[in-house]
């Protein structure tokens, strides 16, 4: 029987102007992240862009980004982090970027942080790229071609039972009831006696995590389409499902979010259902 990690990756054009992307803005995040004091890092409050940190090195790899995709498709429209919004319902091609997933990280000088680009046709995830420069990685996905990490398939794992599993999880920047409510999740999974929880604060690599079979689920109440969208395709690729925290669908919109291997998705959904009223 031959090895189904041997497989040789289909040709996508969407995926290498992903890729050359990606690559592009891991050059000018990780010239950054030598450097952070020339990262000019500030609070997107104070600038008013929204919530978290934002820095050069998000601004400047979003702009190549965008740059780099359009050398190759002009007409195509941007959802993005920084400064491009698009309604993904009135465009047929549309990519959906994050320049740099894990600012907070970043910022801190902790090397856990990724980009993440992902391209829809109609509405359909296509193809995603997650880059982590730091490690070289590429997480790459292809709608109905299966995940691979660099040049290998890769699948979720086989785990049957909470007690069998690793479990991602990730804050949103509430302080209140939403905190509260994972806090909750956390404390209940845990005496489900899992293995553990891991918060990197990245979700995009917290989805390929789910990917690649390292935890058996991972569940954030609050996420960016930029957040999910390649990783969400990574996932289901991968062999493995989504749904929010209430268990519908999610849309490319800000949205609650459980990726799991499969067999573990209902407990974890009967743990952060419950707790999703606030």
């Amino acid at each position: 029987m031959s090895d189904p990690n041997s497989e040789l990756m289909p040709r996508s054009e969407y995926l290498e102007v992903a890729v050359e992307a990606a690559t592009r803005a891991g050059e000018i995040i990780s010239g950054y992240f030598a450097d952070l004091a020339s990262a000019a890092i500030e609070d997107k409050v104070t600038a008013n862009s929204g919530e978290g940190l934002v820095t050069k090195a998000d601004v400047e790899a979003e702009k190549a980004i965008i740059d780099t995709i359009r050398q190759h498709f002009p007409d195509h429209a941007f959802m993005a982090e920084e400064e491009h919004t698009a309604d993904a319902g009135q465009v047929s091609d549309l990519w959906v970027i994050d320049p740099l997933d894990g600012t907070n990280n970043f910022a801190h000088g902790i090397d856990r942080f990724c980009v993440s680009i992902a391209y829809f046709k109609d509405s359909v995830a296509q193809i995603g790229c997650i880059y982590r420069p730091t490690s070289e990685e590429k997480f790459l996905a292809i709608k109905d071609h299966g995940s691979w990490l660099n040049d290998r398939r890769v699948k979720v794992n086989n785990h049957q039972n909470l007690s069998d599993t690793l479990i991602g999880c990730g804050f949103h920047y509430d302080r209140g009831a939403m905190m509260q409510a994972t806090l909750e999740c956390i404390r209940e999974l845990f005496f489900a006696d899992i293995h553990g929880i891991r918060r990197y604060g990245a979700a995009a690599l917290d989805l390929v995590d789910v990917g690649c079979g390292r935890f058996g689920a991972f569940f954030e109440y609050a996420l960016s389409p930029w957040d999910f969208a390649a990783g969400k395709l990574f996932v289901e690729e991968a062999g493995g499902r989504i749904t929010t925290c209430t268990g519908e669908p999610p849309e490319l919109r800000k949205t609650s979010m459980i990726a799991s291997n499969g067999h573990l998705h209902e407990a974890v959904l009967a743990i952060t259902k419950k707790h999703a009223d606030f």
